[in-house]
């Protein structure tokens, strides 16, 4: 083995043991404070361990963020977010050297975001977090673990967030306001990201300042880009709201299955007359975010079943 740890702590590591085989990439995933960085310190040599031990191959050599890509040779190598920001020609060469230098017997630590990335190059991956290491294995595997703890520190930090309405444009003849639009996940939390495949909500609450004799209050979704997603309205639903008298408030909940792909998206809300005569209008009103556990193209989720035949 060219890298051995055993019962290593630190500032960040905490009783930290792994071995890495020669002639092998191992991809390092996890936030930038959980250990990672005091983890590839160690490996090369620059940091020396509070308690416990490290055994590591020589030479060894290290390249950060900033550092060009000499890969001479060497028994363990660490890349702390090398290819980061190294343009597309160097990042090609710098696959093939990390793939010579693998052949040769080297055992590579990688940390980086970039899953692509590490799906493509790594032999393994090991997921640390709180100085601990989380999983280890094969990287489509130890990915998707990660994937999901992400989704979920995402989901519960998006039930804290106070959603703020901040149209792009606003307009309407007044007859009506527009007082709060809610997301809503499916436990009928407020929410500013939805999981993709939930039963989900928008509720648009309207207060009439005059009176009307049929109100139609709708929504419509667009991607970041304007591409109109998916909309609707009451009238379309079959739901009648009118007459409403002034001073009423009116609260409409549009419930649907959240079939959308991962990625930004924004709310529109209306409340407007049969003819299209709008009390109020506020475009693209809040931003939003779906997200999934697994990546997906596109913006419509259309559930797949994949089959395949040989001749």
């Amino acid at each position: 083995m060219s890298l051995v740890l055993r019962e290593v702590s630190g500032a960040h590591l905490k009783q930290f043991s792994a071995e890495a085989p020669d002639g092998a990439i191992i991809g390092l995933i996890g936030e930038d404070t959980s250990g990672t960085a005091e983890l590839l310190d160690l490996a090369s040599g620059a940091a020396q361990p509070a308690a416990g031990t490290v055994e590591a191959a020589e030479p060894r050599r290290a390249l950060g963020p900033n550092d060009i890509f000499r890969l001479a040779p060497a028994r363990v190598l660490t890349l702390h977010h090398t290819f980061s920001r190294q343009p597309a020609l160097v990042r090609a060469r710098a696959r093939l050297g990390l793939e010579r230098l693998r052949r040769d017997g080297a055992t590579i630590l990688l940390a980086s975001h970039e899953q692509d990335l590490l799906r493509e190059l790594c032999d393994e991956i090991w997921w640390i977090e709180d100085g601990t290491l989380r999983a280890k294995g094969y990287p489509d595997e130890v990915l998707a673990t990660y994937n999901t703890y992400v989704f979920t520190q995402l989901r519960d930090w998006a039930a804290t967030v106070k959603q703020t309405l901040t149209p792009a444009m606003r307009r309407g003849d007044g007859r009506a306001q527009i007082v709060s639009i809610e997301l809503l996940d499916s436990t009928g939390r407020p929410v500013i990201v939805w999981q993709s495949g939930d039963q989900v909500s928008v509720r648009i609450t309207v207060r009439f300042a005059a009176q009307v004799d049929d109100p139609v209050i709708g929504m419509m979704i667009r991607t970041r880009i304007g591409f109109e997603v998916f909309g609707t309205n009451t009238e379309l639903e079959g739901l009648k709201l009118g007459p409403v008298n002034q001073g009423q408030t009116v609260s409409v909940s549009f419930t649907f299955r959240c079939d959308l792909c991962p990625q930004e998206y924004t709310l529109t809300a209306a409340s407007h007359d049969p003819s299209g005569v709008w009390h109020d209008w506020l475009e693209d009103a809040l931003a939003f975010r779906v997200a999934d556990t697994r990546y997906t193209a596109g913006v419509a989720k259309l559930q797949a079943t994949v089959t395949a035949t040989r001749s």
